[in-house]
């Protein structure tokens, strides 16, 4: 066995562009006109399969809806199955200057103004989806739509596409102009925007969303959308026609298994899935209709859902798979030890840990259950955020993996940043020290006069997430809370639903960009799954989005942090560690990424070998 551990520093946690996703760590026909899935004999690869065992159960093929944002389904439906404008550079960590490639196989983009910033797309001609159907202007317009939350109202009353990511960066855009070729589009922004280079790509078919929402094609989409641009800041009512579409954007595409209908699970990218069984296992293969250059190599990928680590080192010993991602731990590491044949990849991974507490849903947080006091409400907050052993938790996950790790006191940044001291000095972090204050938990329930109970939401099927838990619910009982066990194997279509008052679980990033922070903190962050509204947090995070320099951005973050403390919103606990162990038979999987895309951000060169 070889080991061969990546950079320890790494980019802000929580800033990115691209979708932060929400991380824990049966078979159907296919029709091979339709969906461009060949048989192996058809394919131009150089054979073979890969096997990669992953923590979570795929459930979507929209990872960019609140309920499909988990890692898995990203992993599953983004870089093998989708072509872009550009793409995470998984490469580009080892250099310590994370960053992006361009795919000018699929298409281009210039900036054709300066002021305004004005950006030209021009999607490749001869790209098509899956089923023949090109990859044009209307799959354009429609993430556009998307991204943009151009069509919910300003009064907040009217909303459309239940997206999981900040629609701050595309709201700086006026309304697309379309090119007469059909495969450009133009965007003017109002002013400036840092995350522009990420912030427009073709995620999801618009002829599929079209016809599905009983529109004649993607053409009467774009009708549509041009029709209701005008006047949707100021709607006070549902036009049916756009709730359709976004109806079925939002969950048409969810799906535990292979749907029966091919439309429902196209690819513009290299592979197309060709199987999912139930919780167990979702299958790859050559997309023939695919043109670009990121050619597919293998016959067929096969993702086994393993939760238990265990069992992933025991299938990799066996042979059964070729990559593992578990979640890490020296029993992990120790066992992989005694295994021929393999290099592990370890390092820092853009994620972190961390526990939320629920501000809207009626529970023991929320400001309405004491008549809108919300005195009383941040009291309870304080409280529960007291009780939470934050070094008794990394202490059992991850010192035994990095001796000189350290509980983490930013919601924003990491100890390598060199914002990271100067913010933990500034943003009440000290409030909460590592060892839980029991005493001063109950003193402030005593003086709110309340014995609350706490939900508490995590994934049942994560040791580390069930460890965390067990370590939390002790302090919470000593301290006079009433702890409801909610841990659920299918935690992550829960995060968005309000069923939960604290959730355990970790945020995994692109590396690149700023638009992570109002996706999590704004009021009407796509991630914003726990209520949180604060003004000035809004205001700032909206002037994020805006702000070039990259000094000035990290001191905007400095000035969020502290508000976040300040309203008990909830505590980082650690940075992850991470680790993959690869096959010998593999190639293209050459050094740890710790992005949210994994091994998986360069799939197109995987290769195996017997």
């Amino acid at each position: 066995m070889k080991i061969r551990r990546s950079l320890a520093g790494v980019a802000a946690l929580a800033t990115t562009a691209l979708v932060l996703t929400a991380c824990s760590n049966a078979p159907g026909d296919s029709d091979d006109d339709a969906t461009g899935a060949p048989s192996a004999s058809e394919a131009a690869t150089t054979g073979g399969t890969l096997t990669v065992a992953e923590t979570n159960q795929f459930f979507s093929f929209n990872p960019n809806t609140s309920n499909g944002n988990t890692d898995i389904n990203a992993k599953v439906t983004t870089y093998p199955t989708r072509a872009w404008f550009n793409y995470v550079d998984g490469s580009s960590f080892a250099a310590g200057n994370p960053g992006v490639a361009k795919d000018e196989s699929f298409g281009t983009y210039e900036v054709v103004s300066e002021d305004p910033l004005t950006v030209k797309y021009t999607i490749n001609e001869g790209v098509v989806w899956s089923d023949g159907e090109p990859v044009d202007a209307d799959d354009l317009l429609l993430s556009w739509a998307v991204d943009s939350g151009h069509y919910n109202s300003a009064d907040g009353k009217v909303s459309y596409f239940d997206y999981a990511g900040d629609t701050g960066t595309l709201a700086l855009t006026d309304f697309p102009e379309l090119g007469e070729d059909g495969r450009s589009m133009t965007l003017t922004f109002s002013e400036p925007a840092a995350d522009w280079e990420y912030a427009l790509a073709a995620e999801a078919p618009a002829h599929v969303v079209a016809k599905k929402a009983g529109l004649a094609d993607g053409q009467a989409l774009i009708d549509l959308f041009t029709k209701l641009a005008p006047t949707a800041k100021d709607a006070t009512a549902d036009d049916p026609e756009l709730r359709k579409v976004a109806d079925f954007w939002n969950t048409g595409f969810d799906s535990t298994v292979l749907p029966s209908d091919p439309e429902l699970y196209l690819s513009s990218g290299p592979y197309i899935v060709s199987e999912v069984v139930e919780n167990q296992s979702v299958t790859l293969v050559p997309n023939e209709k695919y043109s670009g250059d990121l050619t597919p190599k293998l016959d067929s990928i096969v993702m086994r859902t393993i939760p238990d680590a265990t069992a992933a080192v025991q299938a990799l010993k066996n042979g059964e798979v070729d990559v593992i991602s578990p979640q890490p731990s020296a029993d992990t590491l120790a066992a992989l030890e005694g295994i021929d044949g393999i290099t592990v990849h370890e390092g820092d991974q853009l994620a972190y840990d961390h526990v939320d507490l629920t501000f809207n849903n009626g529970g023991p947080f929320d400001p309405a259950t004491y008549g809108g006091d919300e005195a009383k409400a941040l009291k309870v907050r304080q409280a529960f955020l007291k009780v939470i052993p934050r070094q008794a938790i990394l202490e059992a996950i991850v010192t035994p993996l990095k001796a000189d790790a350290s509980i983490l006191n930013s919601q924003l940044f990491v100890p390598a940043q060199a914002s990271y001291e100067d913010s933990v000095a500034n943003n009440g972090s000290a409030d909460y020290p590592g060892e839980p204050d029991v005493a001063g938990a109950k003193a402030l329930l005593e003086e709110v006069g309340v014995t609350p109970t706490v939900r508490i939401l995590y994934n049942i099927n994560n040791p580390n997430r069930v460890n965390a838990y067990t370590l939390i619910a002790a302090q919470a009982t000593a301290a006079g809370f009433k702890v409801d066990d909610q841990g659920d194997a299918e935690w992550g279509s829960r995060l968005a639903d309000g069923s939960y008052d604290v959730a355990i679980f970790g945020w995994i990033n692109s590396g690149v960009g700023v638009s992570g922070v109002p996706q999590i903190f704004s009021s009407t962050g796509g991630g914003n799954y726990n209520g949180y509204k604060n003004a000035e947090v809004d205001q700032l995070a909206a002037t994020l989005v805006k702000t070039l320099d990259l000094d000035e951005q990290a001191n905007i973050q400095e000035q969020i942090d502290p508000l976040l403390f300040a309203d008990a919103y909830g505590l980082p606990l650690f940075q992850s560690v991470g680790i993959d162990a690869v096959a010998d038979r593999v190639g293209g999987i050459e050094a740890y990424n710790p992005s949210q895309s994994g091994v998986w951000w360069n799939v197109w060169d995987w290769t195996v070998t017997d």
